[in-house]
């Protein structure tokens, strides 16, 4: 299976990503080829993504880039007016490569119309397809003002819908019971607004939240990947095609429940898995 991967590159969470997927195909327990990687910032524009085009020389794929920012500036327009056209330099860009699929892995731009129907763009989203949308700063927050014992991650389709594509899979994470007890308690006394001006992120309950979630996530992405390629779901003029869902726990609204695949890779890449 031939993936497209598109990301800014800004950050250490970006390059896990590749890193994690890549170090998977190499060792041959995902049967896949990244194509080409895509960014939308060029070499010497930021730090962050300087870092990730480092490690995508380091494993010799194919780097495609082009400034959105540098695109917005030359129409003398903001981006969001710019949208479309630059998208259509970005297809001109990857048109000798055929991926079958296409992974969102931190990409900051909302992609527009003609590009979601041009690839099967799967997003990583850090919430249940029920859950809140934005952010995973947003969503985490939410969360915690919603008092949830539930969360989780999903994969889906990115439409011009943000967050509200077809889904393709999903899983699960408890933020209840005995681990996470004494934060939810210590949150009763406190005003949360002022939580947010105070600490914001570094407050302990959001800090657990986002790393029980954040250890499933690249496990979510590599077994959704697994399954594409194995054809127990297929992607089809923007749809999302159960092909075996037996034992996989499929619904048309939520995609493979893909919970147990996920505690078996971490169990088998010795990662404590947190329910």
């Amino acid at each position: 299976m031939r993936v497209g991967w598109f990301s800014t590159g800004r950050g250490e969470g970006s390059r896990g990503l590749l890193n994690f997927v890549q170090g998977h195909i190499a060792r041959g327990s995902l049967d896949a080829k990244i194509d080409f990687v895509f960014s939308n910032r060029e070499p010497g524009e930021a730090e962050g993504s300087d870092r990730f085009f480092q490690l995508v020389d380091h494993y010799g794929l194919p780097l495609e880039t082009l400034s959105s920012s540098k695109f917005a500036r030359s129409q003398g327009k903001p981006f969001a007016q710019v949208r479309e056209e630059y998208d259509g330099r970005v297809m001109d860009r990857l048109a000798s490569y055929k991926p079958d699929v296409c992974v969102l892995a931190g990409y900051m731009l909302i992609v527009s119309g003609p590009m979601c129907r041009r690839y099967p763009l799967l997003n990583l989203h850090p919430a249940l397809p029920d859950g809140p949308i934005g952010t995973w700063q947003q969503v985490i927050w939410r969360l915690i003002e919603t008092r949830a014992e539930l969360t989780g991650a999903m994969v889906h389709l990115a439409t011009e819908e943000v967050d509200r594509g077809p889904v393709v899979s999903h899983c699960t994470v408890s933020i209840a019971g005995t681990k996470f007890s004494p934060f939810w308690d210590a949150l009763s006394d406190l005003d949360l607004e002022e939580v947010k001006g105070s600490q914001g992120e570094d407050f302990p309950l959001f800090r657990l939240i986002r790393e029980v979630e954040y250890s499933k996530e690249p496990y979510l992405l590599l077994e959704t990947l697994r399954a594409v390629s194995e054809g127990k779901v297929a992607i089809s003029q923007g749809r999302v095609v159960d092909t075996s869902a037996q034992g996989l726990g499929w619904s048309s609204v939520r995609g493979l429940n893909l919970d147990q695949e996920i505690d078996r890779a971490m169990a088998q890449d010795g990662v404590e898995t947190s329910g």
